[in-house]
């Protein structure tokens, strides 16, 4: 019953966000403000900062293309650049692989969803990772993605809920995922299923405010 409640509340969420106009400033004094934006490139470079001692998020970030601006999104909806890796969304190859997401379902989480199959039960030997940082209140951290065994469709993996606190949020989802789909078995596969591990090379980054 647990896992049916939270999937309604997320397909809620995602529905009513996925509808919602672009967010916008409260400045005072503007009576037509434009849609909040984040320059990619300042963003990457304070998250840096908060990963200083972390080579492996310094390392991801260096793969980052930090080009121009970015919307902000709200939660539910998916970050503005997805992930690349080197199995892609089809496990063939290079290419774009799937993208982060923010959660505000049973507190606020960070998530991922993509690439080929479904996630594999066992995340043994593989990390995901997310970075972040509050741009309102300064508040930073990193976060390792586990949770993703309670949903119908398990494409999707997600962190514990998450003191971000309110504000402007920047976050970049880095590492390793491991995939399984059915096939025959056999020698190879006896438990009728094939895995493939997935490494990201470009993080997905987002900018998200709640």
């Amino acid at each position: 019953m647990h896992h049916l409640s939270f999937m309604r509340r997320f397909t809620t969420a995602v529905a009513a966000t996925s509808a919602a106009v672009a967010i916008v400033f409260a400045a005072p004094a503007v009576a037509d403000p434009a849609p909040q934006t984040v320059d990619v490139a300042a963003a990457v470079a304070q998250l840096r900062t908060t990963v200083a001692d972390d080579p492996g998020a310094l390392a991801a970030l260096d793969e980052l293309v930090a080009d121009g601006t970015v919307d902000v999104a709200l939660p539910a909806q998916p970050f503005q650049i997805p992930a690349t890796s080197d199995i892609g969304q089809n496990g063939g190859g290079p290419g774009v692989y799937g993208s982060g997401i923010a959660l505000d379902i049973d507190g606020f989480r960070f998530g991922f969803f993509g690439g080929p199959g479904t996630l594999s039960p066992n995340q043994s030997g593989a990390k995901l990772e997310v970075m972040w940082l509050n741009l309102s209140n300064g508040q930073s951290g990193t976060a390792v993605l586990t949770e993703h065994q309670d949903v119908p469709v398990d494409t999707t993996i997600r962190t514990a809920a998450l003191n971000t606190g309110g504000g402007l949020i920047v976050a970049a989802v880095y590492g390793t995922l491991w995939h399984r789909w059915s096939v025959p078995v056999d020698e190879q596969h006896p438990d009728g299923y094939a895995y493939q591990l997935g490494t990201i090379q470009q993080p997905s980054f987002g900018a998200v405010t709640r």
